[in-house]
């Protein structure tokens, strides 16, 4: 009879098995045991985001806007240190400029800016040109002992640094009435247009260039990304108008100064806007991702009333 029992035990079916997230080990089976089931939960390419050449071009559109933004700068440095351009001529850019900017803003962000408000950024905009002003012969004499050589070199590494860090989605823009902190990447992008910016204007003739030309400087690397921001923000046709116009204001600009600085320009928007989608769309084809059991498991919760 206990032989009987034992072999009726033996012969006993093996339990069916489960997959078994905490516990151990199931009677039976090996720890790394799977069986043809483990493969039928497999999702292949189930986070992969199919993305849109059309879509891909508008966004790139900002890239080229920031770069032509950037590159009139430079343009305005150029012709200064040329004496094309004179103090006079240079103030009246920058009120110009400050205006358009207010303007834009006011037009664009109209539910966001109380008067409050906008009395409070002309109060912070006057104590900032004030002492742009008083601090305007420090600049001057900043890097007098430093060869222009050694200048222009450090300010074309902080310019291309600030382009690489610079934060083109806008996620980082304080925008009007709004509280957000910058990250690190923008910060340093930030510091180093600034930076570039006194290095430039140190080989000035004048106190009154020096100021003109920080002035007009620090309200486009300051004020620039937040007045692109809002008036992608409130209408995408006028943010592709407007980036088009500038555009084409660049280039006719840099042609005026140098045949193949212009080629080479209109060749990296070329490639910004055209090469760099058509790219990111063609390599997206080999893009292979699986999912299934073997991944970490997330926790969903159900919240209701």
């Amino acid at each position: 009879m206990v032989m009987d029992a034992s072999l009726h035990a033996n012969s006993s079916p093996k339990p069916k098995w489960r997959k078994v997230a905490y516990g151990g080990m199931q009677p039976g089976y090996d720890d790394n045991y799977t069986d043809e089931s483990f493969l039928e939960d497999m999702v292949m390419n189930a986070n992969v985001v199919r993305r849109n050449l059309l879509k891909v071009m508008k966004d790139s559109v900002s890239i080229s806007q920031y770069l032509c933004i950037v590159a009139l700068v430079v343009l305005v440095w150029v012709h200064t240190l040329r004496s094309t351009l004179d103090e006079n001529s240079l103030l009246a850019l920058d009120l110009t400029l400050l205006a358009s900017g207010f303007l834009i803003l006011l037009l664009t962000e109209e539910k966001m800016l109380s008067l409050n408000l906008l009395f409070r950024y002309i109060l912070n905009i006057s104590f900032f040109i004030t002492g742009l002003y008083i601090l305007a012969p420090i600049y001057q004499t900043l890097t007098r002992s430093i060869s222009s050589d050694s200048i222009w070199a450090v300010t074309v590494s902080l310019l291309v640094l600030h382009l690489f860090l610079h934060d083109y989605s806008g996620s980082t823009v304080r925008a009007p009435g709004a509280l957000k902190n910058p990250n690190l990447t923008s910060c340093i992008s930030l510091n180093a247009s600034i930076v570039a910016s006194v290095f430039a204007s140190s080989r000035l003739p004048s106190r009154l260039h020096v100021f003109a030309v920080m002035l007009f400087s620090l309200q486009v690397f300051l004020f620039a990304p937040l007045v692109t921001y809002c008036v992608k923000k409130f209408s995408l046709g006028l943010h592709l108008l407007f980036s088009f116009a500038l555009m084409g204001v660049t280039l006719s600009s840099i042609y005026a100064l140098h045949r193949l600085l212009f080629v080479l320009f209109l060749v990296v928007l070329v490639i910004v806007n055209v090469v760099c989608p058509y790219w990111l769309i063609r390599i997206q084809e080999y893009k292979f991702e699986i999912n299934g059991p073997w991944d970490e498991a997330k926790l969903c919760f159900d919240i209701r009333d």
